[in-house]
């Protein structure tokens, strides 16, 4: 669906909006990221027909409003932020609404938890935001989160944990090396669309060679070369 004038207003104003609130925010969870997940979702929902662009964009630009991560492991900090702010912008509550099913939906949830999304352009959101965990930036973005929460690199005396609950994902406090094999290898195969996926192959097989070199020096293996 082609956005209005009126449709373009409101996603300038959440854009600004939200590059205000996360344009210095530390944790690999900033402006850039939100910028970045929105166009690659606007990319993705001009290639899908049946997408309501608006809500498609709306969503990307707010999936990490309040991101349960940064507000005490409450779920509906995001949705309640979000419909803060287009009921300010008196946006349609049938827009609000959908909006908000994205923010709940979207997060990965733990390795053994199903993450449905029940619109296309919740979908195209997820597919946005699971990209922009992968690949270099995907690399760069996990540090950049452990350094925030203060977690070691790697431990190998803590194994992955594959979480099997919500409640459980939430509680993990491992080293970062960890989080590639809880989360990030598996993003590439939970992908909806075939332009994520292919985007996907070349970012997926860099992860799987930094961490193969990343362990070759942390064990030292490279020094026997």
């Amino acid at each position: 669906m082609a956005l209005t004038t009126a449709d373009q207003l409101i996603i300038d104003r959440t854009a600004a909006f939200v590059r205000e609130k996360f344009l210095h925010e530390g944790s690999g969870h900033d402006w850039e990221h939100i910028r970045r997940v929105w166009q690659t979702t606007r990319a993705l929902a001009r290639q899908t027909a049946q997408a309501d662009e608006l809500v498609a964009e709306l969503g990307a630009l707010l999936h990490d409003v309040a991101d349960w991560k940064f507000h005490g492991g409450d779920e509906d900090a995001g949705p309640r932020a979000a419909r803060a702010w287009l009921t300010s912008q008196q946006v349609a509550e049938s827009v609000i609404e959908r909006v908000e099913t994205i923010i709940r939906e979207v997060s990965f949830k733990g390795l053994g938890v199903a993450t449905p999304m029940s619109t296309v352009e919740g979908e195209l959101v997820q597919d946005a935001d699971r990209l922009d965990a992968i690949g270099a930036i995907g690399v760069a973005r996990a540090f950049a989160y452990g350094g925030h929460k203060g977690r070691p690199l790697h431990d190998p005396a803590v194994p992955p944990v594959q979480h099997d609950s919500f409640e459980g994902y939430k509680r993990n406090a491992g080293p970062t090396v960890n989080h590639f094999y809880e989360k990030l290898l598996h993003l590439r195969e939970r992908l909806h669309t075939p332009a994520a996926r292919r985007v996907a192959e070349g970012r997926q097989q860099f992860m799987e060679q930094f961490l193969e070199q990343f362990l070759s020096e942390w064990e030292g293996r490279d020094l026997s070369n």
